[in-house]
C-alpha cells in the first residue's frame, strides 16, 4: 500500500499558524518565563501575532487576483474571500479584544475622583476555591492573571478554522478548538467568582450538546453521501442519490449544532446567564467573535453543501429566523440588567443576521459578511463601556436603574454608549441600518418578504428598549449613590475609541467595507 503524505500550503494557511504559534509561546512563557516578566512577554506576543497574521490576510486575499478561491490541506481547507473576509474581521476584533483582557488597572493606581475599583476583571489564582486563603493572599500580593493570553489565542485559532472548514470533520475540529478555552474563560472572573463557575459550567453543557448533535449530524450526511467534504455533500445532494431522509436528519442536527453556537431560538436559553457570569471583557470578545465564526460556517454548511435541500431547510430557518427576532426582542425589553439586556439583544441580531442566511443569494453572504462585521465591532465596544462603570465595592454596576444620570455625571462615557446602542438599534448614520438594510433586501430579492416585515416590526420594537437606555441615562435624575466611572488604561480606552469610530465610520461611510464584502459573495467549491 502506498502511503501519499498531506500537502500543507504554508502560505495560504500563515494566518492560523501565526495565531495557533502564538498560543503555544504563550503557554511556553507561563512554564519557563518568571510570574513579574510574563504579563508584558504575553500581551506583546499576542498582539503582534494577531496583527501579523491581519497581514497575512491581506497578502493571501491579494494573492487569490481574479480566482474565486484554493483549497489547502489536501481540500480539508478553503481560502477563498468569504474566508479571508471573516478572518481579517476575527483578527481585528481579536487584537482589540485582546486589549480589553489586557486591562490591569488595580485600586491602587485610581485617583480618588475616579472612585476606589480597579479594572482588573480576572481572578489572580483560577484554580483557588472563592473566598479562600490562597485566592485572598494571591489577590494582595498582586498576582496577575495571564493564562488568559495563550487561551484568547488558541480560541481566536479555532475561530479561524471554523469559517474556513472545507469538510466537516474539520470543522468539528475548529468548533472544538474554539469553544474548549472559552469554557475555561468564563470562569476567571475576579468578581462574583460564583456566579462566573456558575457561567463557565452553563456554557460547557450548552457547548456539549452543540457539539453531539453537530457530530450526529455529520455522520447522518456522510452516511447518505460518503463524503466528508462539503462539496462532495453538495454533488451527492443534486445527484439526489441515498436516502433522502437521511440526509434531512442529518441536516436537522447539524443546524442544531451550528443554532447553538449563534445562539438562536429555542437554543439560547443559557447565552444570557453565561454573558452575565463571564468577566466582561471575555463576554465583549465572546459575543463579538464566535458569533462571527459561527455564522460564517452556517453559511458555509447552507451555501456549499445543501444548496440542494433548500425546500426542506429554508422552511425550518424562517421558522427559527422570525422565533429568534421575537423572543430575543420581547425579552430584551424587560431586563433590569445591563449586560442581559445586550446578551438578549445579542439574541435579536441573530435572527436577523439569518434573513440573510435565508436568502441564499450572493447579496445574502455578502449582506451577512458586512452585518457580522458591524456588529461585532458596536457589540464589543458596548461590554467595553460596561466594564468601566463600577459601584463603590469595585464591582461592575450592571443594573439598570443604577445607571440612572450616567450621561450627565460622565458625559463622553454616555455618548459612546448610546452610539453603540442606536446601532444596535438600526439608527441612520449607524452601521446597524446599513447592516439592516442590506440582511432585509437581500431577503427580499430570495423571496422572504414575509422574513422581511417581522424583521423591520421586530427592529421597531427593538428601538424602545435601546431608547430607553439612553433616556435613563441623560434625562433621569442619578441616585444619591450612583456608580462611577473608572477611567481606564490607553489598552482599554483604545478598544473603545476604535470599536466606536468603525461604528460611525461604516454607517457615514459603508461603500468601501460593502465592496470588500461583495467581492467576497462566492464560495470556493
Amino acid at each position: 500500500m502506498n502511503l501519499v503524505p498531506p500537502t500543507v500550503e504554508y502560505e495560504l494557511l500563515s494566518p492560523l499558524l501565526i495565531v495557533l504559534g502564538a498560543a503555544i509561546v504563550g503557554v511556553l512563557i507561563e512554564a519557563f518565563v518568571p510570574r513579574r516578566g510574563r504579563y508584558p512577554a504575553q500581551l506583546t506576543v499576542a498582539v503582534a501575532a494577531q496583527a501579523a497574521a491581519l497581514a497575512a490576510v491581506v497578502k493571501v486575499w491579494l494573492d487569490l487576483g481574479d480566482s474565486v478561491g484554493r483549497t489547502a490541506v489536501m481540500g480539508s481547507v478553503a481560502i477563498d474571500r468569504p474566508a479571508l473576509f471573516l478572518q481579517g474581521t476575527l483578527l481585528v476584533i481579536g487584537i482589540l479584544g485582546t486589549l480589553l483582557i489586557a486591562e490591569r488597572r488595580i485600586a491602587s493606581e485610581v485617583d480618588a475622583d475616579d472612585g476606589a475599583a480597579g479594572l482588573d476583571a480576572f481572578t489572580p489564582q483560577a484554580s483557588a476555591v472563592p473566598g479562600s486563603v490562597a485566592e485572598i493572599q494571591a489577590t494582595k500580593a498582586g498576582v496577575a492573571q495571564t493564562e488568559i493570553f495563550p487561551l484568547t489565542m488558541f480560541a481566536l485559532g479555532g475561530m479561524l478554522l471554523f469559517g474556513a472548514s472545507e469538510d466537516l470533520l474539520t470543522m468539528f475540529v475548529a468548533l472544538e478548538v474554539l469553544s474548549l478555552p472559552l469554557y475555561l474563560m468564563c470562569g476567571l472572573a475576579r468578581h462574583r467568582r460564583l456566579l462566573s463557575q456558575e457561567a463557565a459550567l452553563k456554557y460547557f453543557l450548552l457547548g456539549a450538546f452543540s457539539s453531539a448533535f453537530f457530530l450526529y449530524g455529520i455522520a447522518m450526511l456522510y452516511g447518505y453521501s460518503g463524503e466528508l467534504s462539503l462539496a462532495g455533500i453538495g454533488d451527492a445532494v443534486e445527484a439526489g442519490t441515498g436516502d433522502t431522509t437521511m440526509a434531512l436528519v442529518g441536516v436537522a442536527l447539524l443546524a442544531v449544532g451550528v443554532l447553538f453556537k449563534v445562539g438562536a431560538v429555542p437554543f439560547h436559553s443559557w447565552i444570557p446567564d453565561v454573558y452575565q457570569g463571564a468577566p466582561t471583557p471575555v463576554t465583549a470578545f465572546m459575543a463579538a467573535a464566535t458569533k462571527i465564526a459561527a455564522f460564517g460556517a452556517t453559511l458555509r454548511i447552507f451555501y456549499v453543501a445543501l444548496p440542494g435541500l433548500a425546500d426542506d431547510w429554508r422552511p425550518l430557518m424562517w421558522a427559527v429566523a422570525i422565533l429568534t427576532m421575537v423572543v430575543g426582542t420581547i425579552t430584551a425589553v424587560s431586563q433590569s440588567n445591563v449586560k442581559r439586556m445586550l446578551a438578549y439583544s445579542s439574541v435579536a441580531h441573530a435572527g436577523f443576521i439569518l434573513t440573510g442566511v435565508v436568502a441564499l443569494n450572493e447579496s445574502g453572504l455578502s449582506a451577512t459578511l458586512f452585518y457580522l462585521a458591524a456588529y461585532g465591532f458596536s457589540t464589543l465596544g458596548a461590554f467595553a463601556v460596561v466594564s468601566v462603570v463600577r459601584n463603590a465595592a469595585g464591582e461592575e454596576e450592571t443594573d439598570m436603574s443604577r445607571w440612572a444620570g450616567l450621561g450627565r455625571r460622565h458625559p463622553l462615557v454616555g455618548v459612546v454608549f448610546a452610539l453603540f446602542l442606536l446601532a444596535f438599534a438600526g439608527i441612520p448614520l449607524t452601521s446597524g441600518f446599513v447592516s439592516k438594510f442590506a440582511v432585509f433586501k437581500a431577503a427580499a430579492e430570495g423571496g422572504a418578504s414575509a422574513l422581511v416585515i417581522v424583521g423591520v416590526c421586530a427592529s421597531a420594537v427593538a428601538a424602545y428598549f435601546y431608547v430607553r437606555v439612553i433616556v435613563l441615562m441623560f434625562f433621569t435624575d442619578p441616585p444619591d449613590d450612583a456608580p462611577t466611572v473608572v477611567v481606564p488604561s490607553s489598552l482599554s480606552m483604545a478598544a473603545v475609541v476604535v470599536s466606536a469610530a468603525i461604528t460611525l465610520a461604516l454607517g457615514a461611510l459603508p461603500q468601501p467595507l460593502l465592496d470588500l464584502a461583495n467581492d467576497a459573495s462566492q464560495f470556493v467549491r
